[in-house]
């Protein structure tokens, strides 16, 4: 019996990558989870569980809900710009999150493994943003308890309205682009002159106890040949659980993207390319 009930919002546009059934097939394996894609794209999409539903909005319409909501108009002019926003889905589509606990937002190209296991009833009563890294704030996957003051927590940052009307991308879901610094250990908060992103945000209201936030890293990233999918489990040399696999390396340095068909129960991410298990 799971208390919290959760809801993981993505925005895609364009035609659909190859890696879609993969995400989608770490998604039925995730059945106490619901999963929106947010697309304008009509093509549709085969084998899609039930937990995970397709919403048709065109950029513009996006645009012009976001611009009346926020009450100023926003510039979206190429679906990247989308990133910056993701940390108002709660405040720009309600009538989504309506009736969950924790909203949170996704990429397809990621592959889950057991999304409870990590967000267990513990970490979701303790938190009230949880984070899959330990040092900035993670676009790919982050939660947000949906109430008022979460889902306009970006309204703290000093910038947001200027990222939102402004076409260039800001990084402003996570750390405004100081990857390797945070990875570093440096402290955002002392990067003043920086555009105040969500990182900057969470911390310092954190800082300040007006919230409780979890950073932890959970996941697992990079190219390499020791990830294996495993009846719902993404598992790194055998050894190490994670959240999920973040496949943004994997998916353009991969040498023969394919997709296994059916998808079995237990398939490892090769390097030259996806192959079931012996």
């Amino acid at each position: 019996m799971h208390n919290h009930k959760i809801i993981l919002l993505t925005c895609w546009y364009g035609p659909y990558p190859w890696y879609l059934p993969y995400f989608l097939h770490s998604c039925a394996y995730n059945p106490t989870v619901d999963f929106v894609i947010i697309t304008d794209n009509l093509i549709e999409v085969s084998k899609k569980p039930g937990n995970v539903k397709i919403i048709y909005k065109t950029l513009e319409e996006i645009k012009t809900t976001a611009s009346r909501k926020l009450g100023f108009s926003i510039s979206i002019d190429t679906p990247y710009k989308l990133c910056d926003f993701k940390p108002a889905y709660g405040f720009i589509f309600p009538e989504i999150t309506k009736g969950y606990d924790f909203w949170g937002h996704s990429d397809i190209d990621v592959m889950y493994g057991n999304i409870r296991d990590f967000m267990n009833e513990e970490v979701l009563h303790n938190n009230d943003i949880i984070s899959s890294r330990h040092d900035f704030v993670t676009g790919t996957f982050c939660l947000f308890r949906n109430n008022q003051q979460m889902n306009t927590l970006f309204m703290q940052s000093k910038d947001y309205k200027m990222v939102f009307s402004n076409a260039a991308h800001f990084c402003f879901d996570e750390c405004n682009f100081l990857f390797v610094e945070l990875q570093r250990g440096a402290d955002i908060l002392s990067f003043t002159d920086n555009i105040q992103s969500m990182t900057y945000v969470v911390k310092k209201a954190q800082s300040e106890g007006k919230l409780r936030a979890f950073f932890d890293f959970i996941i697992i990233e990079g190219m390499t040949d020791k990830v294996k999918w495993d009846k719902g489990r993404i598992i790194y040399k055998d050894e190490f659980e994670g959240l999920y696999y973040n496949l943004i390396r994997y998916k353009t340095e991969c040498k023969q993207p394919n997709v296994l068909a059916p998808i079995p129960e237990t398939f490892y991410f090769k390097r030259k390319k996806i192959i079931a298990k012996k």
